[in-house]
């Protein structure tokens, strides 16, 4: 676990980043799983900090919250506080991390990310390939119609005279499914495409 912590009080600061422009330098240049900024810094103030990625009057907590803070406590605090603050801050984000993870067999889906890995292999695709690759993941276990995979993915009505669908679903099961087990893309013959283990369908 990664955590930047800026702050200017003497006491505090011993163990802390103590100016702004230092403070958003490592904010900007690292990830940290969480930050703990204080609003009144020297150099750059906080706010602006949060900007670019607080005091105990409501419009400040309110100011902070609206520029993408995603608590804001109040000095003096009690060290306990702000570790509790802290672990459930982390368990939402940990949260939020796990639903843009989407996986089945050996293949996971990171939507945030835009990555695909199967057996722990990066696959790089095109943006239209993720996206194919995404309607698949989020519908698994469903037969979808060539038209409807175009209107979601290419987002046009479907024409019979195109095989633009058949063309980008036979190159994405070349980078997912040719050199991996189980198959996942399955063709449904006179229905559509579905994507489960190769053995359930």
């Amino acid at each position: 676990m990664r955590i930047l912590l800026v702050e200017d009080e003497q006491k505090t600061g011993d163990y802390l980043k103590q100016d702004g422009l230092t403070g958003k330098q490592y904010a900007l240049s690292e990830d940290y799983d969480v930050i703990i900024l204080d609003v009144m810094l020297p150099g750059v103030d906080g706010w602006h900090i949060i900007e670019a990625v607080p005091r105990d009057q409501i419009e400040d907590r309110v100011k902070g919250l609206e520029l993408g803070a995603d608590d804001y406590l109040v000095k003096p605090f009690a060290f306990a506080e702000l570790l509790a603050r802290i672990k459930s801050l982390l368990r939402r984000g940990q949260q939020r991390e796990d639903s843009n993870l989407i996986s089945i067999a050996n293949l996971e889906l990171d939507i945030r990310k835009r990555r695909v890995t199967r057996e722990g292999q990066r696959i790089d695709l095109t943006a239209k390939e993720f996206a194919l690759m995404e309607l698949f993941m989020r519908r698994r276990g469903e037969i979808l119609p060539r038209a409807l995979i175009a209107s979601q993915v290419w987002d046009m009505n479907f024409d019979s005279d195109t095989n633009v669908v058949e063309v980008a679903i036979k190159r994405l099961r070349n980078k997912i499914d040719s050199n991996f087990t189980p198959k996942l893309i399955q063709n449904i013959r006179g229905m559509g495409y579905v994507l489960e283990v190769e053995d359930e369908a």
